[in-house]
């Protein structure tokens, strides 16, 4: 029996049954909620080692769930289920503590994959070693607590995030190749996931908000230009 435990969130009981029978025949162990207002205590009771949260859901939709449980638990991957594909859609699915997101519908292999992806990824990690800090201008970034602190602000970044930051981060002041980026977190350049980059470039571009010297800058063709002074 497979020990890992995965908290489902879905409301369409067809899709739901398909989906969890898929993982259990996987030997996933399953717990399964139809209503949003019952998934954190559904969290809390189960312990799972990952979220699959589907994000439009009755009462409480998928974003406010995943925001919840990542002020809980801020190592546990969370994976939305999405039909939304806007930017902005996304930006609000990371900011609310998503590591991925898998677009309506999807194949389950696809389901799998991200699953076993976001797992191993957070198992690589040693999460016992808090300790190591490096400094950004005015910010101390924690890669392995996923924080990144300001006087005026303690962000907690996600996964991808923050490997997107350590990777700017060992490469101040010089260019890096957006295809290696790509490679690195997503394991392909795709353009769905250069589409994703765009998104977290984004993102850091506002946490860093509070130093202005800290620059990304876009080179055309090329990648990104990380200064710091």
């Amino acid at each position: 029996m497979n020990n890992t435990k995965i908290l489902y969130v879905e409301d369409e009981p067809s899709l739901g049954k398909i989906v969890k029978e898929s993982l259990e025949s996987r030997n996933y162990q399953v717990k399964l909620v139809a209503d949003g207002l019952q998934a954190v205590s559904a969290y809390e009771q189960w312990h799972p080692d990952i979220c699959v949260l589907d994000v439009m859901l009755p009462h409480k939709d998928g974003f406010t769930i995943g925001q919840e449980i990542r002020a809980k638990n801020s190592l546990i991957p969370i994976l939305f289920l999405t039909a939304k594909t806007q930017t902005n859609d996304l930006l609000q699915g990371f900011q609310s503590g998503g590591n991925d997101y898998i677009k309506k519908p999807f194949s389950m292999e696809e389901l799998i994959v991200r699953i076993k992806n976001l797992l191993d990824l957070f198992d690589k990690k040693d999460h016992t070693a808090t300790t190591e800090q490096i400094q950004l201008g005015a910010y101390i970034f924690y890669p392995l607590k996923y924080q990144l602190i300001h006087s005026q602000a303690t962000l907690q970044l996600s996964h991808r995030e923050a490997e997107l930051l350590k990777i700017f981060a060992t490469h101040q002041n010089q260019a890096i190749d957006r295809k290696t980026i790509l490679l690195q977190i997503w394991g392909d350049d795709s353009y769905s996931n250069s589409r994703n980059l765009d998104v977290y470039i984004k993102k850091i571009r506002t946490y860093l908000k509070h130093d202005t010297r800290l620059t990304i800058v876009t080179l055309k063709g090329i990648g990104y230009h990380f200064y710091v002074p």
